[in-house]
């Protein structure tokens, strides 16, 4: 795993990890918030990364002194989002930022893989039952903000939890 840490703007940590994140395909920097603390780290997109990222995602929170419930809500939003990735982007990596600023703790994972459409609308007394599925509801469930940016280049989900 590969992570930068620092006082700079988001974009001026993710260029000195070079545009490309390794693998030729150009992503721009998440948008940027004045002032905070950005972490960003790229793992490959294998079942291995999650339990890493909700470690990371540990780290990040006890070195602000933040509170267990954000320690909660943040791993849980870090574990749904790459293992959504891990299953179903088909990407060879993902990529996560933490941004942590006064009032908020942002949290965005990417990947290179592309948007695929359920093959069949979800009825929700059938999928009860289901063992996946409720991933982006727990996300929303935790954040206050939750957006999903779809691209030729990949997906950016970004979930935003209240301090």
């Amino acid at each position: 795993m590969s992570y930068l840490r620092g006082p700079h703007p988001a974009g001026t940590v993710l260029e000195a990890a070079g545009p490309d994140a390794g693998d030729g395909r150009h992503r721009p920097a998440p948008p940027p918030h004045a002032g905070g603390f950005l972490v960003a780290a790229v793992l490959p997109a294998s079942p291995g990364a999650v339990p890493r990222l909700r470690r990371l995602a540990r780290a990040v929170v006890n070195s602000h002194r933040l509170p267990e419930a954000v320690e909660e809500a943040l791993t849980v939003i870090v574990s749904e989002l790459a293992t959504n990735v891990v299953l179903h982007s088909g990407s060879p990596d993902l990529e996560v930022m933490f941004q942590v600023d006064g009032a908020a703790l942002t949290v965005g994972v990417r990947d290179g893989g592309r948007w695929r459409q359920r093959a069949a609308p979800r009825c929700e007394p059938a999928d009860m039952d289901a063992p996946f599925g409720r991933g982006l509801a727990l996300v929303d469930a935790y954040a206050v903000e939750t957006s999903v940016l779809r691209s030729a280049h990949g997906t950016l989900v970004r979930a935003v939890i209240a301090l």
